[in-house]
């Protein structure tokens, strides 16, 4: 068995779950409109540029959730999924996924977004290991603060190495899919990198290491 590893905003997804839940709660009224947007497309392309604050940005997704009730919160997520995730589903992603399950890989999901926002998208996908930001929670409330490092760039690596120790894994075989330069420092580890619909540092890359370039839209 390899690990199969699997970036998820614009990889599996045909764009961002963190902007997308950022338009989402300006839409329903939780935060400011003006302020939040303007933030949550600052926030954006610093990631596209690679100049991201992995922790500013985690403080900044997951403040909204401070004080909220689980339950409220879920049931909040679930119109968030059919109006804002279900139209970035990508069929071939199903299909690249079911592809490596028949191979008997493991199958994981690594990405920077929190897990409130991933893990009922990841559910869906079908996949049960997921590696992600994690929101702190005190009783049945988020708290607004970030549990651990960020899952992002080096954290990944670090986050995905505490969680092969505890689970007997190891990159043996592995592949990793993503399409930004953000990740490099998780595809330079796994034997088999695979660039997906990537930026154009990322694709530059990709080219002139050799990796494979792939489309999943």
């Amino acid at each position: 068995m390899s690990l199969a590893l699997f970036d998820l905003d614009n990889t599996l997804l045909a764009g961002d779950s963190d902007y997308s839940w950022g338009q989402f709660i300006v839409s329903k009224g939780l935060v400011d409109a003006e302020t939040y947007s303007s933030m949550n497309q600052k926030f954006y392309e610093d990631y596209l540029r690679g100049e991201l604050d992995a922790y500013l940005y985690q403080k900044f997704c997951i403040s909204p959730l401070k004080d909220k009730t689980l339950s409220e919160m879920n049931d909040l997520h679930r119109e968030f999924m059919r109006s804002y995730i279900d139209p970035l589903w990508l069929p071939k992603a199903g299909e690249l996924i079911e592809k490596h399950r028949a191979a008997g890989d493991r199958l994981i999901v690594i990405t920077a977004t929190n897990r409130f926002i991933v893990e009922p998208i990841v559910r869906k996908l079908g996949v049960a290991d997921l590696i992600c930001s994690e929101p702190g929670i005190e009783g049945n409330k988020y708290n607004g603060k970030l549990v651990d490092e960020p899952c992002m760039g080096p954290g990944k690596v670090s986050k995905l190495q505490r969680w092969m120790q505890a689970e007997g894994e190891d990159l043996k075989g592995s592949t990793f899919y993503s399409d930004s330069h953000n990740d490099l420092p998780l595809l330079s580890q796994v034997d088999y990198p695979v660039a997906v619909d990537p930026d154009d540092t990322l694709r530059s890359v990709a080219e002139e290491s050799g990796w494979p370039v792939i489309s999943l839209r």
